[in-house]
């Protein structure tokens, strides 16, 4: 049903999607083959005109089709970066294991300690004890302290992840202290807008998939990765919207 109320809503590329379903539905080899070479082209060419993910990898997904319908206004609130690795990586040192409300706090006793001039030189300016009276443990003073050394001596170069893939990205950013896989997703997520981030370890996707596709918290692993197969390469896309449907305020780092 959701995936017929889908395709209500547009004309030449639904008239395709319907007969390709209906085919798809009541599978017969040679009916479906023949479904496919008429329709799929039909189906490539509006996607020319009118493209999006909303288009075109929601085919297979109703559930994720209409939760971004829910999420369209004109005044949403889309994915954006601040493009200011420093910034995001201590934002996500920071916010390690607390909750949003605690996280928020503490990060913004922080930025008043850094007169709001977030960056490697201010930090690396103040001492560890000014840095603790912020909320952070020995352990987030530790790292926020590193990067910024890292940051000041050009051991850790953030221009050189725009070369790498998301793997390799992923592995140079945790060799900082305090960054995880995790964060490391988050980053690329977020600062450097990869398209096809799936974070498995964040418990707001999990419960999301769990909700949104009625099974059991943790989702079964199979099932995760059988929708990062669905999904990619636009995974981080589905991850922004899923975290939607749990919480509509937009994340930001």
């Amino acid at each position: 049903p959701q995936l017929f109320n889908w395709a209500v809503d547009n004309l030449l590329t639904d008239f395709a999607l319907i007969l390709f379903l209906h085919f798809f539905l009541n599978f017969k080899k040679t009916e479906f083959a023949a479904a496919t070479l008429i329709c799929w082209p039909i189906i490539l060419l509006q996607r020319e005109k009118k493209t999006s993910f909303l288009e075109v990898r929601t085919v297979s997904d109703g559930d994720l089709y209409f939760l971004i319908k829910d999420c369209q206004s004109p005044s949403e609130t889309i994915l954006t970066s601040r493009r200011d690795i420093f910034f995001s990586l201590c934002k996500s040192i920071i916010g390690q294991q607390i909750s949003v409300v605690a996280a928020n706090s503490v990060f913004l006793k922080f930025k008043k300690k850094c007169n709001n001039r977030i960056n490697a030189k201010v930090v690396s300016k103040l001492t560890f004890s000014q840095l603790k009276k912020c909320g952070l443990s020995r352990q987030k003073v530790l790292g926020i302290q590193s990067l910024a050394k890292k940051i000041i001596d050009k051991s850790f170069n953030p221009k050189l992840i725009n070369r790498m893939d998301n793997e390799e990205a992923i592995n140079y950013l945790s060799n900082l202290r305090q960054i995880g896989r995790w964060s490391a997703e988050m980053i690329l997520l977020f600062t450097y807008n990869r398209s096809d981030i799936w974070p498995i370890q964040d418990i707001g996707l999990l419960r999301a998939i769990s909700k949104n596709y009625k099974k059991k918290y943790l989702p079964p692993e199979k099932f995760v990765n059988l929708l990062k197969k669905r999904f990619s390469p636009y995974c981080s896309v589905a991850t922004w919207y899923l975290w939607r449907s749990i919480d509509p305020e937009p994340i930001q780092y």
